[in-house]
Protein backbone atom coordinates (compact mmCIF):
# COMPACT_ATOMS: atom_id res chain seq x y z
CA UNK A 1 0.00 0.00 0.00
CA UNK A 2 1.11 3.55 -0.67
CA UNK A 3 2.30 5.70 2.21
CA UNK A 4 0.06 8.07 4.12
CA UNK A 5 2.22 10.94 2.84
CA UNK A 6 1.30 10.11 -0.74
CA UNK A 7 -2.39 9.69 0.09
CA UNK A 8 -2.43 13.18 1.58
CA UNK A 9 -0.86 14.68 -1.54
CA UNK A 10 -2.71 17.33 -3.50
CA UNK A 11 -4.57 16.52 -6.71
CA UNK A 12 -1.84 18.21 -8.73
CA UNK A 13 0.88 16.22 -6.96
CA UNK A 14 -0.99 12.93 -7.38
CA UNK A 15 -1.49 13.62 -11.07
CA UNK A 16 2.17 14.41 -11.58
CA UNK A 17 3.21 11.19 -9.81
CA UNK A 18 0.81 9.15 -11.95
CA UNK A 19 2.01 10.67 -15.22
CA UNK A 20 5.64 10.19 -14.16
CA UNK A 21 4.85 6.48 -13.48
CA UNK A 22 5.93 6.86 -9.83
CA UNK A 23 2.55 5.54 -8.73
CA UNK A 24 -0.24 3.83 -10.66
CA UNK A 25 -3.97 4.56 -10.61
CA UNK A 26 -4.61 0.98 -9.50
CA UNK A 27 -2.29 1.04 -6.49
CA UNK A 28 -3.54 4.52 -5.58
CA UNK A 29 -7.14 3.32 -5.74
CA UNK A 30 -6.42 0.17 -3.74
CA UNK A 31 -4.60 2.21 -1.10
CA UNK A 32 -7.51 4.62 -0.72
CA UNK A 33 -9.96 1.69 -0.56
CA UNK A 34 -7.90 0.11 2.21
CA UNK A 35 -7.84 3.39 4.11
CA UNK A 36 -11.56 3.96 3.58
CA UNK A 37 -12.43 0.54 4.96
CA UNK A 38 -10.33 1.09 8.07
CA UNK A 39 -11.11 4.74 8.86
CA UNK A 40 -14.37 5.84 7.22
CA UNK A 41 -16.63 3.98 9.71
CA UNK A 42 -15.00 5.88 12.57
CA UNK A 43 -15.94 9.17 10.91
CA UNK A 44 -19.42 8.40 9.56
CA UNK A 45 -18.02 9.45 6.19
CA UNK A 46 -19.28 6.88 3.69
CA UNK A 47 -22.66 5.54 2.62
CA UNK A 48 -21.60 3.21 -0.20
CA UNK A 49 -18.18 1.95 -1.28
CA UNK A 50 -17.91 1.49 -5.05
CA UNK A 51 -15.00 -0.95 -4.98
CA UNK A 52 -15.70 -2.93 -8.16
CA UNK A 53 -16.41 0.15 -10.25
CA UNK A 54 -13.35 1.90 -8.83
CA UNK A 55 -10.98 -0.95 -9.69
CA UNK A 56 -12.46 -1.16 -13.19
CA UNK A 57 -12.05 2.59 -13.75
CA UNK A 58 -8.54 2.57 -12.27
CA UNK A 59 -7.43 -0.22 -14.60
CA UNK A 60 -8.90 1.63 -17.58
CA UNK A 61 -7.12 4.84 -16.55
CA UNK A 62 -3.84 2.99 -16.09
CA UNK A 63 -4.12 1.43 -19.54
CA UNK A 64 -4.80 4.81 -21.17
CA UNK A 65 -2.00 6.59 -19.30
CA UNK A 66 0.50 3.83 -20.13
CA UNK A 67 -0.44 4.26 -23.80
CA UNK A 68 0.16 8.01 -23.53
CA UNK A 69 -3.51 9.01 -23.74
CA UNK A 70 -3.68 11.54 -20.91
CA UNK A 71 -7.12 13.02 -20.35
CA UNK A 72 -5.96 15.77 -18.02
CA UNK A 73 -4.73 16.52 -14.49
CA UNK A 74 -7.45 14.41 -12.80
CA UNK A 75 -6.79 11.26 -14.80
CA UNK A 76 -6.53 8.23 -12.50
CA UNK A 77 -7.33 10.08 -9.27
CA UNK A 78 -9.93 8.59 -6.87
CA UNK A 79 -12.85 10.82 -5.92
CA UNK A 80 -15.78 10.61 -3.54
CA UNK A 81 -19.08 12.35 -4.27
CA UNK A 82 -21.78 13.48 -1.89
CA UNK A 83 -24.63 10.99 -1.86
CA UNK A 84 -27.10 13.36 -3.46
CA UNK A 85 -25.55 12.84 -6.91
CA UNK A 86 -27.18 10.15 -9.03
CA UNK A 87 -24.89 7.25 -9.95
CA UNK A 88 -26.21 4.64 -12.35
CA UNK A 89 -27.00 1.37 -10.60
CA UNK A 90 -25.55 2.52 -7.26
CA UNK A 91 -27.79 3.61 -4.35
CA UNK A 92 -28.22 7.36 -3.90
CA UNK A 93 -29.69 7.85 -0.45
CA UNK A 94 -29.81 11.63 0.01
CA UNK A 95 -28.62 10.83 3.55
CA UNK A 96 -32.17 9.91 4.57
CA UNK A 97 -33.65 6.59 5.66
CA UNK A 98 -36.74 6.84 3.40
CA UNK A 99 -34.43 6.89 0.35
CA UNK A 100 -31.58 4.58 1.40
CA UNK A 101 -32.44 1.96 -1.24
CA UNK A 102 -33.10 4.50 -4.02
CA UNK A 103 -31.27 3.70 -7.28
CA UNK A 104 -31.21 5.76 -10.48
CA UNK A 105 -30.58 4.45 -14.00
CA UNK A 106 -28.38 7.40 -15.00
CA UNK A 107 -25.42 9.43 -13.79
CA UNK A 108 -25.54 13.06 -12.72
CA UNK A 109 -23.82 15.40 -15.17
CA UNK A 110 -21.04 16.09 -12.66
CA UNK A 111 -20.42 12.36 -12.33
CA UNK A 112 -20.29 12.07 -16.13
CA UNK A 113 -17.84 14.95 -16.37
CA UNK A 114 -15.60 13.37 -13.73
CA UNK A 115 -15.68 10.13 -15.71
CA UNK A 116 -14.71 12.04 -18.85
CA UNK A 117 -11.79 13.54 -16.92
CA UNK A 118 -10.64 10.01 -16.09
CA UNK A 119 -11.28 10.05 -12.35
CA UNK A 120 -12.03 6.94 -10.30
CA UNK A 121 -15.31 6.93 -8.35
CA UNK A 122 -14.40 5.28 -5.07
CA UNK A 123 -17.31 6.09 -2.73
CA UNK A 124 -20.66 7.78 -2.24
CA UNK A 125 -20.06 10.03 0.75
CA UNK A 126 -22.35 10.68 3.71
CA UNK A 127 -24.45 13.80 4.13
CA UNK A 128 -26.99 15.40 6.42
CA UNK A 129 -30.41 13.97 5.56
CA UNK A 130 -32.04 15.85 2.67
CA UNK A 131 -29.14 18.34 2.81
CA UNK A 132 -30.64 19.92 5.92
CA UNK A 133 -33.87 20.90 4.24
CA UNK A 134 -36.07 19.91 7.16
CA UNK A 135 -34.32 22.22 9.63
CA UNK A 136 -31.97 19.94 11.56
CA UNK A 137 -30.32 21.41 14.69
CA UNK A 138 -27.98 18.60 15.77
CA UNK A 139 -24.97 16.80 14.21
CA UNK A 140 -26.77 13.45 14.42
CA UNK A 141 -28.86 14.07 11.32
CA UNK A 142 -28.21 11.19 8.93
CA UNK A 143 -29.17 7.51 8.92
CA UNK A 144 -25.40 6.80 8.77
CA UNK A 145 -24.87 8.69 12.04
CA UNK A 146 -23.13 12.01 12.69
CA UNK A 147 -20.19 13.01 10.53
CA UNK A 148 -17.04 13.40 12.64
CA UNK A 149 -14.08 15.64 11.87
CA UNK A 150 -10.86 13.60 11.74
CA UNK A 151 -9.13 16.26 13.84
CA UNK A 152 -11.20 15.25 16.89
CA UNK A 153 -13.88 12.61 16.49
CA UNK A 154 -15.95 14.03 19.34
CA UNK A 155 -16.75 16.97 17.06
CA UNK A 156 -18.81 17.42 13.90
CA UNK A 157 -17.40 17.37 10.39
CA UNK A 158 -19.94 20.01 9.36
CA UNK A 159 -23.00 19.89 7.17
CA UNK A 160 -24.56 19.14 4.98
CA UNK A 161 -21.49 17.83 3.05
CA UNK A 162 -20.32 15.98 6.15
CA UNK A 163 -18.84 12.97 4.36
CA UNK A 164 -16.92 14.93 1.70
CA UNK A 165 -15.41 17.04 4.49
CA UNK A 166 -14.34 14.13 6.69
CA UNK A 167 -13.17 11.85 3.87
CA UNK A 168 -11.00 14.46 2.16
CA UNK A 169 -9.49 15.74 5.40
CA UNK A 170 -8.70 12.18 6.53
CA UNK A 171 -6.89 11.30 3.31
CA UNK A 172 -9.52 8.74 2.26
CA UNK A 173 -10.04 10.23 -1.23
CA UNK A 174 -8.05 12.47 -3.54
CA UNK A 175 -10.82 15.08 -3.44
CA UNK A 176 -14.59 15.25 -3.10
CA UNK A 177 -17.65 16.93 -4.56
CA UNK A 178 -20.03 18.64 -2.15
CA UNK A 179 -23.09 20.83 -2.52
CA UNK A 180 -24.16 24.12 -1.00
CA UNK A 181 -27.51 25.79 -0.56
CA UNK A 182 -26.37 28.07 2.24
CA UNK A 183 -23.09 26.96 3.77
CA UNK A 184 -22.85 23.26 3.01
CA UNK A 185 -19.47 23.43 1.26
CA UNK A 186 -17.94 26.20 3.35
CA UNK A 187 -19.01 24.86 6.77
CA UNK A 188 -17.60 21.31 6.48
CA UNK A 189 -14.48 22.69 4.78
CA UNK A 190 -14.02 24.95 7.80
CA UNK A 191 -14.69 22.15 10.31
CA UNK A 192 -12.27 19.79 8.56
CA UNK A 193 -9.46 22.15 7.53
CA UNK A 194 -10.05 22.04 3.76
CA UNK A 195 -10.05 24.38 0.81
CA UNK A 196 -13.68 24.53 -0.32
CA UNK A 197 -15.00 26.34 -3.38
CA UNK A 198 -18.66 27.26 -3.87
CA UNK A 199 -19.00 28.22 -7.54
CA UNK A 200 -21.21 30.86 -9.10
CA UNK A 201 -24.83 29.74 -9.38
CA UNK A 202 -25.36 27.99 -12.70
CA UNK A 203 -21.68 27.42 -13.50
CA UNK A 204 -21.85 23.71 -12.59
CA UNK A 205 -24.77 21.59 -13.78
CA UNK A 206 -27.10 20.21 -11.13
CA UNK A 207 -28.69 17.62 -13.41
CA UNK A 208 -28.94 14.41 -11.41
CA UNK A 209 -28.42 16.15 -8.07
CA UNK A 210 -31.06 16.08 -5.36
CA UNK A 211 -33.02 19.33 -5.45
CA UNK A 212 -33.50 21.20 -2.21
CA UNK A 213 -33.74 24.79 -3.44
CA UNK A 214 -33.86 25.30 -7.19
CA UNK A 215 -32.78 28.94 -6.91
CA UNK A 216 -29.91 28.34 -4.43
CA UNK A 217 -28.36 24.88 -4.90
CA UNK A 218 -24.78 24.63 -6.19
CA UNK A 219 -22.18 21.85 -6.56
CA UNK A 220 -18.47 22.36 -5.99
CA UNK A 221 -15.08 20.90 -5.05
CA UNK A 222 -13.73 20.21 -1.57
CA UNK A 223 -9.97 19.74 -1.75
CA UNK A 224 -6.67 20.04 0.08
CA UNK A 225 -5.57 23.18 -1.78
CA UNK A 226 -7.08 26.10 -3.64
CA UNK A 227 -5.11 25.04 -6.71
CA UNK A 228 -6.85 21.66 -6.56
CA UNK A 229 -10.22 23.44 -6.48
CA UNK A 230 -9.32 25.14 -9.74
CA UNK A 231 -8.34 21.87 -11.40
CA UNK A 232 -11.56 20.18 -10.31
CA UNK A 233 -13.83 23.09 -11.18
CA UNK A 234 -12.37 23.19 -14.70
CA UNK A 235 -13.43 19.56 -15.13
CA UNK A 236 -17.01 19.86 -13.84
CA UNK A 237 -18.07 23.36 -14.97
CA UNK A 238 -19.80 24.24 -18.22
CA UNK A 239 -23.21 24.60 -19.83
CA UNK A 240 -25.60 21.66 -19.66
CA UNK A 241 -28.92 21.73 -21.56
CA UNK A 242 -30.30 19.21 -19.04
CA UNK A 243 -30.18 21.91 -16.32
CA UNK A 244 -32.37 24.94 -17.02
CA UNK A 245 -30.34 27.05 -14.58
CA UNK A 246 -27.05 26.22 -16.32
CA UNK A 247 -25.31 29.29 -17.74
CA UNK A 248 -23.68 29.38 -21.17
CA UNK A 249 -20.26 29.98 -19.77
CA UNK A 250 -17.06 27.96 -19.51
CA UNK A 251 -14.47 27.94 -16.77
CA UNK A 252 -10.83 27.66 -17.76
CA UNK A 253 -8.20 27.37 -15.08
CA UNK A 254 -4.86 28.90 -16.11
CA UNK A 255 -2.72 26.74 -13.84
CA UNK A 256 -0.28 26.95 -10.95
CA UNK A 257 1.77 30.02 -11.89
CA UNK A 258 1.85 32.68 -9.19
CA UNK A 259 0.10 35.95 -9.96
CA UNK A 260 2.02 39.21 -9.85
CA UNK A 261 -1.12 41.23 -9.35
CA UNK A 262 -1.90 42.95 -6.06
CA UNK A 263 -5.47 42.20 -5.11
CA UNK A 264 -7.98 44.54 -3.52
CA UNK A 265 -9.49 43.03 -0.39
CA UNK A 266 -12.22 44.47 1.78
CA UNK A 267 -12.34 43.37 5.40
CA UNK A 268 -15.92 43.21 6.65
CA UNK A 269 -16.37 45.54 9.61
CA UNK A 270 -16.69 43.65 12.88
CA UNK A 271 -16.24 40.32 11.09
CA UNK A 272 -14.48 38.66 14.02
CA UNK A 273 -16.31 40.47 16.84
CA UNK A 274 -17.93 37.99 19.20
CA UNK A 275 -16.13 35.04 17.61
CA UNK A 276 -14.19 32.52 19.65
CA UNK A 277 -10.87 34.06 20.68
CA UNK A 278 -8.82 31.63 18.60
CA UNK A 279 -10.97 32.23 15.52
CA UNK A 280 -10.42 35.97 15.87
CA UNK A 281 -6.69 35.63 16.48
CA UNK A 282 -6.16 33.34 13.48
CA UNK A 283 -8.19 35.66 11.28
CA UNK A 284 -6.07 38.64 12.30
CA UNK A 285 -2.87 36.66 11.67
CA UNK A 286 -4.15 35.65 8.24
CA UNK A 287 -4.79 39.29 7.38
CA UNK A 288 -1.14 40.06 8.13
CA UNK A 289 -0.14 37.47 5.54
CA UNK A 290 -2.61 38.83 3.00
CA UNK A 291 -1.20 42.33 3.47
CA UNK A 292 2.08 41.18 1.93
CA UNK A 293 0.48 40.80 -1.52
CA UNK A 294 -2.92 42.51 -1.29
CA UNK A 295 -4.18 46.05 -0.79
CA UNK A 296 -6.37 45.89 2.31
CA UNK A 297 -9.32 48.13 3.12
CA UNK A 298 -10.49 47.66 6.74
CA UNK A 299 -13.96 48.20 8.21
CA UNK A 300 -15.95 47.64 5.03
CA UNK A 301 -19.65 47.91 5.81
CA UNK A 302 -21.59 45.06 4.26
CA UNK A 303 -25.07 45.98 2.97
CA UNK A 304 -27.54 45.84 5.85
CA UNK A 305 -30.25 43.68 4.30
CA UNK A 306 -32.23 40.66 5.60
CA UNK A 307 -29.86 38.04 4.17
CA UNK A 308 -30.49 35.33 6.75
CA UNK A 309 -34.25 35.78 6.87
CA UNK A 310 -34.54 35.66 3.09
CA UNK A 311 -32.48 32.47 2.82
CA UNK A 312 -34.51 30.86 5.58
CA UNK A 313 -37.81 31.64 3.89
CA UNK A 314 -36.62 30.40 0.49
CA UNK A 315 -35.20 27.16 1.92
CA UNK A 316 -38.46 26.52 3.79
CA UNK A 317 -40.69 27.14 0.79
CA UNK A 318 -38.62 25.48 -1.93
CA UNK A 319 -37.58 22.63 0.35
CA UNK A 320 -41.19 21.88 1.24
CA UNK A 321 -42.08 21.87 -2.45
CA UNK A 322 -39.13 19.61 -3.32
CA UNK A 323 -40.15 17.08 -0.66
CA UNK A 324 -43.90 17.58 -0.76
CA UNK A 325 -44.58 13.90 -1.51
CA UNK A 326 -42.38 12.82 1.42
CA UNK A 327 -44.12 15.25 3.77
CA UNK A 328 -47.56 14.12 2.64
CA UNK A 329 -46.63 10.44 2.97
CA UNK A 330 -45.88 10.72 6.68
CA UNK A 331 -42.42 9.25 6.17
CA UNK A 332 -40.77 12.26 7.80
CA UNK A 333 -41.15 10.10 10.92
CA UNK A 334 -38.34 7.90 9.54
CA UNK A 335 -35.79 10.71 9.59
CA UNK A 336 -32.98 10.63 12.11
CA UNK A 337 -33.17 13.86 14.05
CA UNK A 338 -36.37 14.89 15.91
CA UNK A 339 -36.35 18.39 14.41
CA UNK A 340 -36.41 16.95 10.88
CA UNK A 341 -39.41 14.75 11.69
CA UNK A 342 -41.56 17.84 12.12
CA UNK A 343 -39.70 20.52 10.17
CA UNK A 344 -41.27 19.72 6.83
CA UNK A 345 -44.76 20.40 8.14
CA UNK A 346 -43.94 23.92 9.30
CA UNK A 347 -42.00 24.58 6.08
CA UNK A 348 -45.03 23.56 4.05
CA UNK A 349 -47.00 26.30 5.80
CA UNK A 350 -44.69 29.07 4.54
CA UNK A 351 -46.94 31.79 3.15
CA UNK A 352 -46.74 32.43 -0.58
CA UNK A 353 -46.50 36.16 0.10
CA UNK A 354 -43.44 35.61 2.31
CA UNK A 355 -41.72 33.52 -0.35
CA UNK A 356 -42.48 36.07 -3.06
CA UNK A 357 -41.21 38.90 -0.89
CA UNK A 358 -38.01 36.97 -0.17
CA UNK A 359 -37.50 36.44 -3.91
CA UNK A 360 -38.26 40.08 -4.69
CA UNK A 361 -35.75 41.38 -2.16
CA UNK A 362 -33.02 39.49 -3.99
CA UNK A 363 -33.16 42.16 -6.70
CA UNK A 364 -31.98 45.05 -4.48
CA UNK A 365 -29.65 42.60 -2.73
CA UNK A 366 -27.90 41.79 -6.01
CA UNK A 367 -27.69 45.48 -6.86
CA UNK A 368 -26.16 46.39 -3.48
CA UNK A 369 -23.70 43.50 -3.69
CA UNK A 370 -22.69 44.43 -7.24
CA UNK A 371 -22.01 48.00 -6.18
CA UNK A 372 -19.89 46.83 -3.26
CA UNK A 373 -17.83 44.49 -5.41
CA UNK A 374 -16.88 47.22 -7.89
CA UNK A 375 -14.35 48.28 -5.24
CA UNK A 376 -12.84 44.91 -4.31
CA UNK A 377 -11.63 41.65 -5.79
CA UNK A 378 -13.01 39.93 -2.71
CA UNK A 379 -14.44 40.67 0.69
CA UNK A 380 -13.07 38.73 3.65
CA UNK A 381 -14.28 37.31 6.98
CA UNK A 382 -13.85 34.22 9.16
CA UNK A 383 -15.73 31.32 7.57
CA UNK A 384 -17.43 30.40 10.86
CA UNK A 385 -17.37 32.15 14.22
CA UNK A 386 -16.51 28.94 16.13
CA UNK A 387 -14.68 25.70 15.59
CA UNK A 388 -16.73 22.56 14.87
CA UNK A 389 -19.61 21.89 17.32
CA UNK A 390 -19.48 18.81 19.57
CA UNK A 391 -21.39 15.65 18.72
CA UNK A 392 -24.56 15.07 20.75
CA UNK A 393 -25.40 18.71 21.50
CA UNK A 394 -27.84 20.98 19.69
CA UNK A 395 -26.05 23.70 17.76
CA UNK A 396 -27.55 26.56 19.77
CA UNK A 397 -26.21 25.03 23.01
CA UNK A 398 -22.73 24.11 21.78
CA UNK A 399 -20.87 27.35 22.46
CA UNK A 400 -22.96 29.59 24.75
CA UNK A 401 -21.89 33.21 24.83
CA UNK A 402 -20.32 33.17 21.39
CA UNK A 403 -22.00 35.45 18.92
CA UNK A 404 -20.97 37.03 15.70
CA UNK A 405 -20.64 35.66 12.24
CA UNK A 406 -21.08 37.74 9.13
CA UNK A 407 -23.86 37.50 6.54
CA UNK A 408 -21.37 36.46 3.84
CA UNK A 409 -22.62 32.88 3.54
CA UNK A 410 -26.34 33.66 3.14
CA UNK A 411 -25.55 36.77 1.10
CA UNK A 412 -23.23 34.98 -1.29
CA UNK A 413 -25.77 32.24 -1.86
CA UNK A 414 -28.67 34.64 -2.37
CA UNK A 415 -26.82 36.59 -5.07
CA UNK A 416 -25.29 33.47 -6.62
CA UNK A 417 -21.70 34.57 -6.01
CA UNK A 418 -18.65 32.32 -5.54
CA UNK A 419 -16.72 31.90 -2.32
CA UNK A 420 -13.57 30.05 -1.35
CA UNK A 421 -12.51 29.17 2.18
CA UNK A 422 -9.11 28.06 3.51
CA UNK A 423 -7.71 26.69 6.76
CA UNK A 424 -5.85 29.37 8.71
CA UNK A 425 -4.93 27.75 12.03
CA UNK A 426 -6.35 25.82 14.95
CA UNK A 427 -8.63 26.67 17.84
CA UNK A 428 -10.26 24.91 20.76
CA UNK A 429 -9.83 21.14 21.08
CA UNK A 430 -7.27 21.04 18.26
CA UNK A 431 -9.93 21.91 15.66
CA UNK A 432 -9.29 23.91 12.47
CA UNK A 433 -10.36 27.50 11.88
CA UNK A 434 -10.95 29.05 8.48
CA UNK A 435 -11.05 32.25 6.44
CA UNK A 436 -13.37 32.91 3.52
CA UNK A 437 -13.16 35.08 0.41
CA UNK A 438 -16.38 36.15 -1.33
CA UNK A 439 -16.18 37.50 -4.88
CA UNK A 440 -18.38 38.82 -7.66
CA UNK A 441 -20.15 36.27 -9.87
CA UNK A 442 -17.74 34.37 -12.14
CA UNK A 443 -14.66 35.58 -10.26
CA UNK A 444 -13.53 32.04 -9.34
CA UNK A 445 -10.08 32.46 -10.87
CA UNK A 446 -9.47 35.63 -8.90
CA UNK A 447 -10.49 33.94 -5.65
CA UNK A 448 -8.25 30.99 -6.42
CA UNK A 449 -5.30 33.30 -7.13
CA UNK A 450 -5.79 35.10 -3.82
CA UNK A 451 -6.09 31.80 -1.99
CA UNK A 452 -3.00 30.39 -3.71
CA UNK A 453 -1.08 33.48 -2.68
CA UNK A 454 -2.03 32.82 0.93
CA UNK A 455 -1.21 29.12 0.72
CA UNK A 456 2.16 29.81 -0.88
CA UNK A 457 3.02 31.82 2.23
CA UNK A 458 1.54 29.46 4.86
CA UNK A 459 1.37 25.74 5.48
CA UNK A 460 -1.97 25.25 7.23
CA UNK A 461 -3.29 23.34 4.21
CA UNK A 462 -0.41 20.86 4.60
CA UNK A 463 -1.35 19.92 8.16
CA UNK A 464 -3.04 16.53 8.53
CA UNK A 465 -4.86 14.86 11.41
CA UNK A 466 -3.44 11.85 13.19
CA UNK A 467 -6.03 9.08 12.95
CA UNK A 468 -5.88 5.80 14.84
Amino acid sequence: MLSEKILYSSVRELGQMIRAKKISPVELTESYIDRLEKIAPKLGAVVTMTRDLAIKQAKAAEKEITAGRIRGPLHGIPVGVKDLLATKGIPTSWGAAPYKTQVFDYDATVVEKLQQAGTVLIAKLAMVELAGGMGYNNPDASFTGPGRTPWNRDYWSGGSSSGPGAATAAGLVGFAIGSETSGSILTPSSCCGLSGLRPTYGLVSRHGAMALCWTLDKLGPMCRTADDCGLVLAAIAGHDPKDVSSVRRKFTYPGPAASRKRFRLGLIKGAADGNQAEVKKNYEEAIKVLETFCDITPDVVFPDLPWGAAVGTIVNAEGAAAFYDLIESGKLAELQTPRDRIGGYSSAMTLAVDYIQAMRVRVPMKKAFKELMTKYDAVVAPTRSTVAPPIGIDFDKAYPGVRGGTPLIPAGNLVGAPALCLPNGFGLYGLPTSIQFLGAPFSENTLIEIAKGYQQRTDWHKKHPSIS
